[in-house]
C-alpha cells in the first residue's frame, strides 16, 4: 500500500510535498503526476496529462491537489482512477471523510491529509484522519507523511479544521507576523532592508530555541522580558485586554469556519 503514488494537481502544495519527499531520499519512481497544465515534472517522476494515461501505468494511493470547489466537477472522471485497493489520499480543505467516500466509493480507503509548505524542507506538521485502512494501511500512510516532518493522527475528525486553521494555515499568519514586525520599525524609521532581515532572523532563532526548549513559548516570554525592562514594556501592550491572543482567536475561528463552506461548495 502506497508504494507508488498518483499525484492529482501538483501546485503548490502538492510540488512541495512531491519535492519533500525527493529531499528525503524517496525514489522519483514511486510518484507520478497528472495534471495537464503543469510545464515538467522532477526527473524520474513520470507527468501524465490525462486520466487514461495515468490509469494505464498503474498505482495503489492517489493524492488529491486541486482546489475543494472542483470536487464536484473532477471527482467523475477519476473513478478509474480510485479503484478498488486504492487509497484516496486528499488535500481538499473542508471535504469531509464522508465526502470523499460518496465522491470516491469504490477506493480502498479515504485519507484526510494537511501539511503547510514547510513540507519542501521536510519541516511541516501533516495530520491526518482516515476510513477504511487497516493497521497496516496505516502504518504505510503514516510512515509516507511524516517523511514530510511530524505527521499525527487526528482521532476527532470534528477538530479537522481547527487544526487546518492552526498547522496548514498558520504559516500564513506567521509571514504576516514577519511582514507586519518589519513593516512596524520602517513606520518607526528603521530602513526596510535591515528591519526586514532582523524581522526574519529574530522570528527564525525564536522558533528555534522553542524547538529545543523544556519550557514553554509563554516561559520563554518571560525570560526576555526583565521586570521594568523594554521588552515587558512592550509586551504589556500586546497582553492588554489578551489583545493578541483576541485577534489569533478571531483568524483561527474565520479560518476553520471557511471549512464548513468549503465543505459545502464541494
Amino acid at each position: 500500500m502506497t508504494s507508488h503514488l498518483l499525484i492529482i494537481g501538483c501546485g503548490n502544495m502538492g510540488g512541495a510535498m512531491l519535492a519533500g519527499w525527493l529531499a528525503a531520499g524517496e525514489s522519483p519512481s514511486r510518484f507520478s503526476v497528472l495534471d495537464p497544465a503543469l510545464p515538467e515534472a522532477p526527473e524520474g517522476v513520470a507527468l501524465y496529462r490525462s486520466a487514461d494515461d495515468a490509469a494505464a501505468a498503474g498505482h495503489d494511493a492517489v493524492l488529491l491537489g486541486f482546489k475543494p470547489q472542483q470536487l464536484g466537477a473532477l471527482g467523475p472522471g477519476l473513478q478509474g482512477l480510485t479503484g478498488a485497493g486504492v487509497t484516496v489520499c486528499s488535500l481538499l480543505a473542508g471535504i469531509t471523510l464522508a465526502q470523499l467516500g460518496a465522491a470516491f466509493p469504490q477506493a480502498g480507503a479515504h485519507v484526510r491529509v494537511m501539511p503547510n509548505l514547510a513540507a519542501r524542507i521536510n519541516k511541516s506538521p501533516v495530520i491526518l484522519a482516515e476510513a477504511g485502512l487497516d493497521a497496516s494501511g496505516r502504518d504505510a500512510v503514516f510512515a509516507l507523511f511524516d517523511a514530510l516532518g511530524s505527521a499525527v493522527w487526528l482521532d476527532d475528525e470534528a477538530q479537522f479544521d481547527l487544526v487546518t486553521a492552526l498547522a496548514g494555515s498558520g504559516p500564513g499568519f506567521v509571514y504576516r507576523f514577519i511582514d507586519a514586525l518589519a513593516g512596524a520599525a520602517v513606520d518607526l524609521g528603521l530602513d526596510e532592508a535591515t528591519a526586514s532581515s532582523l524581522a526574519l532572523a529574530t522570528v527564525e532563532g525564536a522558533a528555534a530555541l522553542a524547538a529545543a526548549s523544556d519550557v514553554g513559548p509563554a516561559t520563554l516570554a518571560d525570560r526576555v522580558a526583565s521586570p521594568g525592562g523594554m521588552t515587558r514594556e512592550g509586551l504589556n501592550v500586546l497582553d492588554a485586554d489578551a489583545a493578541l491572543r483576541r485577534l489569533l482567536a478571531a483568524t483561527l475561528r474565520a479560518t476553520r469556519d471557511k471549512g464548513a463552506s468549503l465543505s459545502k461548495a464541494g
